[in-house]
C-alpha cells in the first residue's frame, strides 16, 4: 500500500523503502488503491489477496536487490 499510494502521489520510488509495522491511510483507501491496481475489472478477495502478495513480494526482491539500488546503479538506469 505504501507503495502504492506514492505511486498515485507522483512521488519518486527509487528511494523509497518500506517502513515496517507504519500504518498509513485507512482500510478504505488501501482497498479503494488495490481494486484500481489488480488489473482486473470486479476482483474476488482472493484475487485481491493474490495481487498483495505477489507485489509484496516483487516489492521486497526489489528493495532486497543490489541492481535496485540507486546508490550503487546510480543514474545508470534512469527512468528504466
Amino acid at each position: 500500500f505504501q507503495y502504492l499510494k506514492r505511486f498515485e502521489q507522483g512521488c519518486d520510488l527509487d528511494r523509497f523503502q518500506y517502513e515496517a509495522h507504519s500504518v498509513e491511510g485507512s482500510p478504505a483507501e488501501c482497498l479503494q488503491l488495490f481494486l484500481l491496481h489488480c488489473g482486473i475489472l470486479d476482483p474476488s478477495w482472493a484475487e485481491l489477496c493474490n495481487f498483495a502478495w505477489f507485489l509484496n513480494i516483487q516489492l521486497r526482491d526489489c528493495e532486497a536487490s543490489v541492481f535496485c539500488n540507486p546508490d550503487f546503479v546510480q543514474d545508470t538506469l534512469q527512468g528504466f
